[in-house]
């Protein structure tokens, strides 16, 4: 099954909800996200402006086909309905909220978004974390190994990942535990266990998977947008110390499982058409299964608040390897895609100092302090310390998206 390419295409008159057109989350967006308002229960709703559409009754008032997927609890009977589902759910909505006409059926289904509680949008099947930007491996190659070459000789080759713990994914606004682990300093005879001393962030996009494969097949390149339902931000938790002296020669385990935060609200991938863009190249020539049509890459800017000062602003549309060559690879050998699936890109890093996606690379190891708003001076996170990633990217309508903020707390070690 293919996708016409004109999926995701906005066309007619502006909406008609007072403060969406020309912002973040006009009709050229509308993510969703699960939310309850008051006592009731779960379901799924999509935003516009400063509003969310309950979907279930208005689906249920309209009689609207799309009514059994919206009711659900969870994202997923509408991720794994596929992409002519949500094209079709996507239709529907645009025309809700672009026809004067409709207005009057559609309002009482509008809940202030002040109003809302949301949680985690589906239930996470397995997570895979990618190393896909060229200047956040050479940095870390640079940090971690200084006599020897930042990059491994299979780096250029193919997407290089790992599998983390699917339970450790957590929405957006939930506290991050500092973590205990061994780690070892430099000049020691051996490790020590405790509290990680050099806790980090890595401000990344995660790909959710909605339409499943079977086991022993591959999904190729081409057919990234089939399976992807939609994009969210991911702050990838690191404890570095930990993560030095486990890493090698099997690569990251409890320095990475401990916290994964994830946005609530998941912006659609026909949302994204406007912000494609070319790879920035890639040499030597990948194997036939990698290679993409152009444009594969996204112009996503990604902004690193820590303790409200801005430190960072990372481009996703610097990254080495784009998600269809991540997708593709990470089924190569006949794995099969289970609706909940998700997949992070590794690290956002540009060339540029001021775009560095980690505090790692941000303070070089810890060598070079980031001074913060308040005077005070990081290198790593400290208990109390937190940290807000956003997004925004170009929208078919001319304004700048914005994708659903991640936010996390450090608390104080337990145990």
């Amino acid at each position: 099954m293919s996708i016409p390419p004109d999926i995701g295409t906005i066309a007619g008159p502006p909406t008609w909800v007072d403060g969406a057109a020309g912002g973040g989350h006009d009709v050229d967006h509308l993510p969703y996200a699960v939310f309850s308002h008051g006592g009731d229960d779960p379901r799924v709703g999509v935003r516009v402006g400063d509003l969310v559409v309950d979907l279930a009754p208005l689906a249920a008032s309209e009689r609207d086909q799309h009514g059994e997927l919206v009711r659900a609890t969870s994202l997923a009977p509408l991720m794994r309905a596929g992409p002519r589902s949500w094209r079709s759910l996507r239709g529907w909505l645009v025309d809700l909220l672009t026809d004067p006409d409709r207005r009057p059926g559609v309002e009482p289904h509008l809940v202030p978004l002040a109003e809302v509680t949301t949680g985690l949008p589906f239930e996470v099947a397995d997570y895979v974390d990618f190393y896909a930007s060229l200047d956040h491996a050479t940095n870390v190659g640079r940090i971690f190994r200084p006599d020897a070459q930042p990059l491994l000789p299979n780096w250029r080759h193919l997407p290089v990942g790992y599998h983390g713990r699917a339970g450790t994914i957590v929405v957006s606004g939930t506290p991050v535990v500092r973590p205990c682990g061994q780690r070892k300093a430099p000049d020691a005879s051996g490790p020590t266990y405790g509290p990680s001393q050099r806790l980090d962030i890595e401000a990344e996009l995660g790909f959710v998977v909605g339409a499943p494969s079977p086991a022993g097949s591959r999904v190729r390149t081409g057919a990234f947008v089939e399976h992807v339902f939609g994009v969210t931000l991911l702050n990838d938790w690191s404890a570095r110390d930990v993560q030095a002296w486990e890493y090698q020669p099997l690569g990251p385990f409890l320095g990475k499982s401990f916290a994964t935060s994830i946005s609530p609200w998941i912006t659609p991938l026909a949302a994204l058409e406007a912000a494609r863009v070319p790879l920035p190249g890639q040499q030597p020539q990948v194997l036939e299964h990698l290679r993409v049509a152009e444009p594969a890459g996204y112009d996503i800017e990604i902004q690193v608040r820590w303790n409200g000062t801005e430190v960072a602003r990372a481009p996703y549309a610097a990254m080495y390897w784009s998600p269809a060559q991540m997708l593709a690879h990470l089924t190569s050998n006949g794995s099969s895609l289970r609706t909940g699936d998700l997949f992070g890109s590794g690290t956002v890093s540009g060339p540029d100092r001021s775009q560095r996606g980690s505090f790692l690379e941000l303070t070089w190891g810890g060598s070079e302090p980031v001074r913060l708003a308040d005077g005070s001076l990081r290198t790593f996170l400290e208990d109390g310390d937190e940290v807000v990633l956003t997004a925004t990217a170009p929208g078919r309508l001319g304004g700048r998206l914005a994708l659903g903020e991640v936010r996390g707390r450090v608390e104080p070690a337990r145990g």
